[in-house]
This record gives C-alpha cells, structure tokens and sequence, in this order.
C-alpha cells in the first residue's frame, strides 16, 4: 500500500498559530505531508516576504506534522507537484486559487489530485503575518534601536 500523499503551499512568512492549523488539518487527510514553499520571487498577491525563502522552508521542515518541506519552482508553480504527485492539494481559506481553475489545470498535466480547502483557524486574532506585523509596528514603532 502506497502513502496517501498530501501536499500544502504557502508563502509562511513569520509562522503562526493559523500555519500550524493549516497544516497540521492537511496532515489530518493523509499519511504523508508535503509542503511547498513559494519563493520569494514569486510571491505577487502579498507584500514580499520579510524571512528569506530557505529559512521559511526549513521552519516549515521543523514542524511536527510536516514530512518534507521544499522550496517552489522559480518558473513553474506545477513542477514540484509533478514530481510528487499528492493524493491531496489543500489551499489555505485565504489563498488566492480559484479551485475549478486548478482543478483543470491539474487534469492538463494528467495529476488527478483532489483540490480541499482547508478552513479558518478560529483560536486567536495575531493568525496573519500580517496582522503580527502590524502589532509589532504599533506596539514598538518604526524607527530602528541601535544595541
């Protein structure tokens, strides 16, 4: 019997306790986790990311439910999913993917995955890289403190 192959992307800039959710709900659908990181270069629905794409990735590696972490493809969102060839894609409730737009462009590349999307975490408000930073901001300003 083959593992049933899950894979998760994401930017995961200054990881929170939605990541953790995110993931570990997608973990909860197979046997195997793999998440895809997207590179810093191709982030372009966000502002760029403020920790370097190896270091998000091995971040992500470190966590408990996740089996393999490894960096997006520069030209193409598709090749690491051709080449592990998931069960399972899950999409954060926030990513900006139109699922039936995958799904078809997923049937192009002969890749019967299953499209899931994975819901909101609901246990605090600091679940957005976004919003810790601009907690930190008001909380500590932007001028830089030498020392």
């Amino acid at each position: 019997m083959t593992a049933r192959r899950v894979v998760a992307t994401g930017t995961f800039d200054i990881l929170h306790p939605g990541h953790l959710y995110y993931l570990e709900e997608s973990k909860k659908l197979g046997d195997e986790l793999w998440v895809i990181v997207a590179r810093d270069a191709n982030v372009k629905f966000k502002p760029r990311p403020i920790v370097p794409e190896e270091q998000r990735r091995a971040m992500i590696a470190a966590l408990k439910p996740v089996d393999h972490a490894v960096l997006g493809d520069p030209a193409d969102m598709f090749r690491p999913i051709v080449e592990i060839r998931p069960d399972i894609i899950t999409l954060g409730f926030n990513q900006y993917f139109n699922e039936e737009n995958l799904k078809s462009q997923l049937a192009e590349r002969n890749l019967p995955a299953q499209v899931a999307r994975i819901g909101r975490y609901e246990g605090g408000d600091l679940a957005s890289s976004r919003l810790i930073v601009q907690r930190i901001i008001e909380a500590r300003g932007t001028g830089q403190r030498s020392g």
